[in-house]
């Protein structure tokens, strides 16, 4: 008899303690023996963690995942209430979801995920640009003296600019043709009724690849229903690589820039060429072999 009532009250101080939080003497003994070492660790650990949620929100903001981000924390909430309150029937349904969960948030978020991993793959480990620095001033004149002309004249077109991302999967929806840039090419490839004026032009380097390209159209909800189905376009092919697109719109002649899923509309010559030129150069090291003082930025003596 004494030993039954010794356990009951084992249990009964187990559950106490559970219940008062005696998991809390645990956490204040942890921060009590934690070193400077183990702080730093912890810091730059959480600030990783912050850091990549940061990006992944960035990443999806102003797409339809944000629609879907909010019904997965419905379906968190639900399921946290089925399990607060004992709802068996409701709680097994919703293990049931979240076992197929990853494999159906894999196929959702596809085109979220495989931008997310080129923009990994674009870092400085695996950096390789298409442009040289004197392809790129004579591509961006050409380009320029090409906009001008059919902004002028309210004649639409699409030209996308390749870099780290490769666009082939692209231009093999187009007509191939490797020629050197110029901005007479251009013009005469949109000029209306002619047989490459439908569709983008995609420039590689110093060359353009191809015409008459197919671009996967923005879905994003924000967009203004003025933009047509060439600006969605801009912005798809953005949205999904690193590409730059300038656009002419044959209803008002104005000329569009869109990088990284946004667009200016109405961009200025001078803007536009500063823009191209900052996003084409190739990011140049300094020398390793340049005296430090000698570097931009250091002082002689």
């Amino acid at each position: 008899m004494n030993q039954t009532c010794i356990e009951k009250d084992i249990v009964i101080t187990y559950r106490y303690r559970y219940r008062t939080g005696y998991s809390r003497g645990y956490i204040m003994d942890y921060f009590t023996s934690l070193t400077w070492k183990d702080s730093i660790k912890d810091i730059i650990d959480i600030l990783i963690v912050s850091y990549i949620i940061y990006k992944l929100m960035q990443l999806v903001r102003g797409t339809r995942a944000v629609q879907l981000l909010k019904g997965i924390f419905v379906l968190v909430i639900t399921w946290g209430l089925s399990t607060w309150f004992n709802l068996y029937t409701l709680k097994w349904l919703m293990n049931q979801m979240f076992t197929f969960g990853v494999v159906s948030v894999l196929i959702i978020f596809q085109p979220e995920l495989r931008r997310a991993l080129e923009q990994l793959g674009r870092g400085k480990l695996f950096r390789s640009s298409s442009f040289q620095e004197m392809d790129v001033s004579i591509s961006v004149n050409e380009v320029i003296k090409a906009v001008n002309y059919l902004a002028k004249r309210k004649i639409g077109a699409l030209i996308v600019f390749e870099r780290d991302t490769g666009l082939n999967e692209y231009t093999e929806s187009g007509i191939k043709m490797d020629s050197r840039i110029s901005s007479e090419l251009l013009i005469n490839i949109f000029i209306p009724n002619t047989p490459l004026h439908d569709g983008a032009v995609i420039l590689q380097g110093s060359q353009i690849a191809a015409a008459a390209c197919y671009l996967p159209l923005s879905e994003n909800p924000f967009i203004s229903k003025e933009l047509g189905t060439r600006h969605r376009a801009a912005i798809g092919v953005s949205e999904v690589t690193d590409a730059i697109s300038v656009v002419v719109s044959e209803e008002t002649g104005q000329v569009s820039l869109a990088i990284n899923g946004l667009v200016v509309r109405d961009i200025k010559e001078e803007s536009l060429i500063s823009k191209l030129h900052s996003e084409l150069t190739p990011k140049q090291k300094i020398s390793e072999k340049t005296p430090f003082w000698k570097r931009k930025g250091g002082t002689n003596g």
